[in-house]
């Protein structure tokens, strides 16, 4: 389960933390904030002493309606950070980007992690992917961010989730990438409602069938909102339940904004399995 991220080596049988940088002006949680150099560069350190292993850069935001940037405006927001964080800090650098020129550029860069939330499927997307040589998180999405939560629809979410990542492994393996360099993704709230979403966490350990480290991202979600009826900037707590569970499913990676408390809740998590 070892897999290596731009020359830098980490256990996948073992719960990794990476922490959520966005680099746009309209993400849901912390839209803004980060969009200048000096300021994402602090954040990032930051993250790195909380404990992160992954830092995930993301220049386009995929909130529920949001717009497409141009392919320039995202390398004029990425490029910059990635080369900046990889010079700077040890940590393996995640692009989060569904774009070929991006993922190309990044990677160029340093950049250790391909996430693409759509999963490959922009046109040169796999071939780009190929081409980079570093491990790749493909997704599972219902629609397209700006209109994948009018009414999602499923028969039964595992069975069609698992089904459409399966297909997406093979897209990337034909294209180039290596079957050892492929990290899932379910997509907790791309295309999915409340129940979904319950049912794919409930069931997430079944997920490790298809012979792939999984990568999952809660934090902070309008699920939890719903949940618990807090704001998004009060769903602290709630984020930390939906990391230790994912954790204690065996989850290889969990993609969050709080790095320094969910480092601290994986640790208990791993130590609690590793009691066993």
């Amino acid at each position: 389960m070892e897999m290596s991220f731009a020359g830098r080596a980490l256990n996948m049988s073992r719960c990794h933390v990476m922490g959520v940088l966005n680099v746009t002006p309209d993400s849901f949680s912390d839209g803004g904030r980060f969009n200048r150099l000096d300021a994402a560069l602090l954040k990032a350190r930051q993250m790195v002493c909380d404990g992160a292993a992954f830092i995930d850069v993301g220049g386009e935001s995929t909130r529920p309606g949001a717009a497409r940037v141009s392919v320039q405006e995202e390398l004029d927001r990425v490029c910059p950070v990635v080369e900046a964080i990889s010079r700077e800090l040890d940590v393996v650098v995640s692009v989060d980007t569904s774009t070929p020129e991006v993922m190309s550029q990044a990677v160029s860069l340093g950049a250790g992690l391909i996430n693409d939330v759509r999963a490959l499927q922009r046109e040169g997307a796999a071939s780009a992917a190929a081409r980079a040589g570093v491990p790749v998180c493909v997704m599972h999405i219902q629609g397209e961010p700006e209109t994948m939560q009018d009414r999602p629809v499923y028969e039964n979410v595992l069975r069609e989730v698992g089904e459409f990542l399966s297909m997406r492994v093979r897209v990337a393996v034909k294209a180039g990438v290596s079957a050892r360099n492929i990290i899932l993704d379910p997509g907790f709230g791309f295309g999915k409602n409340l129940e979904h979403n319950l049912r794919l966490l409930a069931s997430l350990e079944q997920l490790h069938v298809l012979g792939h480290p999984l990568l999952v991202g809660m934090s902070r979600k309008s699920m939890l909102g719903q949940i618990t009826g807090r704001e998004v900037d009060e769903r602290l707590s709630a984020s930390l339940a939906a990391a230790t569970i994912s954790a204690m499913k065996g989850a290889g990676i969990v993609r969050v904004h709080d790095v320094r408390e969910t480092v601290d809740a994986v640790r208990v998590a791993t130590a609690v399995m590793e009691a066993v």
